[in-house]
């Protein structure tokens, strides 16, 4: 946890692709497609939005490989 953004990545057989992984905000989800650096699902306020968005393009390259 980082700035009260939960990120949630995991192997499950059968999970639908792209790549991506789940963020918790309070009562906020949304899911990023880590190819793309992009929420494809749900939502996060703005700024909480910006700070998970910068961190996966950061760590983008340490995601695909995991």
């Amino acid at each position: 946890m980082f700035y009260g953004l939960i990120i949630r990545m995991y192997y499950a057989p059968g999970e639908h692709p792209p790549p991506h992984f789940h963020v918790y905000y309070g009562e906020h989800k949304a899911v990023v497609d880590i190819n793309t650096c992009e929420i494809k699902e749900g939502n996060l306020p703005k700024k909480q939005a910006k700070l998970v968005l910068a961190w996966a393009e950061l760590h983008q390259e340490d995601l695909m490989a995991d």
